[in-house]
């Protein structure tokens, strides 16, 4: 099972973090970090340094992993309230001069962003005239760092966002968890608009995009968008359609991909997809990639005496197959058994919203957004 399904949004005081990097990614950075260091001591003896309250996890786990002569002495600063750097670097635990003279110093640091906090420990440290003095840190902003002094051992570039977890906190919480969490950006929601043919989403989505600001994402669309324009993906596409074959989902994939790469995009609704558990977890991943997560699911509920009857409807207007009962039947079995278990794959994420679909289209717009406001003020 794919690693979001196991890590969950969480609220931390008056914030919610989305997961961001998994247990087996950050020690494969202290590995790197492990071996990195071991290389450049050789046969002397180090004397870390552990940047207290933040880096205690990571330098112990570091430990473990470093099998060479080792002194490890602790200080702590302070220059964080909230989300924010202060700007201003206290020094609250010092450490002794003579356990650093001549020696080989390494500070080992949680996460290096503006720099401030490293500049103090750099300037400390040099008054106790250690024999040599590097930096290494567990997380690298580089879009954040402002400082000249080289940071020597780095085991994980990250973007400037602000992170919780593996001893880094928000105001104190989070220090415990074992994983990486980033704040979640005040942004429009990403979800799926969910349901049955017939069930208005088509209509809905087009409406929600107009008012929301949206991007909106429908399979079908984007077949008939690259297909027309004869793009790679488009054309890849068609070969599998013109045999009356399902277009791979690595395809709709690469489709998708290419809308939310933008970095302008306000929100996300997709339409259409994903019509099967291996698509959301496809999905989720894709989302993963680009830093981005599925906020909800929201699935519009009508009951099937009512599907059939808009479905005729709709076919005797439209010119669609949905002209006799023993089709839109068969559509409808067909939704039952491959599309209705990716509900229960986002309940099991805590992401599953229902709304009334019957009514007006109106009436049932406001439905949608009740659940859309909601949703966005938990976030």
């Amino acid at each position: 099972m794919h690693f979001l399904n196991k890590m969950k949004e969480i609220r931390l005081h008056d914030k919610t973090f989305i997961p961001y990097i998994r247990k087996a990614e950050i020690a494969r950075a202290i590995t790197k970090l492990t071996q990195e260091i071991a290389a450049y001591a050789g046969d002397e003896t180090i004397v870390f340094v552990v940047v207290l309250k933040g880096s205690f996890v990571f330098s112990a786990d570091l430990a473990k992993q470093y099998n060479q002569k080792a002194v490890f002495e602790f200080y702590r600063l302070k220059s964080y309230h909230g989300t924010q750097s202060s700007g201003e670097v206290q020094i609250l635990v010092d450490i002794d001069a003579d356990l650093i003279k001549d020696k080989k110093v390494i500070v080992l640091e949680d996460i290096v962003d503006t720099g401030n906090t490293l500049e103090k420990i750099i300037d400390e440290l040099q008054k106790k005239e250690p024999a040599d003095l590097k930096i290494a840190t567990l997380f690298y902003k580089p879009e954040a760092y402002t400082k000249s002094y080289p940071v020597d051992f780095v085991g994980m570039e990250i973007p400037n966002k602000f992170i919780v977890g593996y001893g880094l906190d928000y105001d104190e919480l989070g220090r415990n968890l074992p994983e990486i969490y980033r704040l979640k950006d005040n942004k429009m929601i990403d979800f799926i608009l969910f349901g049955p043919p017939g069930a208005g989403k088509g209509t809905q989505a087009q409406i929600l995009k107009d008012k929301l600001g949206l991007t909106y994402i429908a399979t079908g669309d984007l077949f008939r968008h690259h297909i027309k324009n004869k793009t790679p993906l488009g054309q890849k596409a068609k070969s599998y359609i013109d045999k009356g074959d399902l277009v791979p989902d690595e395809i709709t994939i690469d489709m998708i991909k290419e809308i939310i790469s933008d970095p302008n995009i306000k929100g996300l609704i997709f339409d259409g997809f994903p019509r099967t558990v291996k698509q959301a977890e496809f999905l989720d991943r894709l989302m993963a990639e680009k830093d981005l997560i599925i906020d909800a699911l929201i699935a519009l509920d009508v009951p099937e005496e009512r599907l059939i009857k808009r479905l005729l409807e709709r076919g005797k207007t439209s010119g669609r197959s949905d002209d006799n009962e023993q089709t839109i039947k068969h559509r409808l079995d067909q939704y039952h058994n491959l599309t209705e278990p990716v509900k229960e794959y986002y309940k099991k994420q805590n992401k599953y919203h229902e709304v009334n679909g019957v009514g007006n289209i109106d009436e049932v717009n406001q439905r949608l957004l009740d659940v859309i406001n909601s949703i966005k003020l938990r976030s």
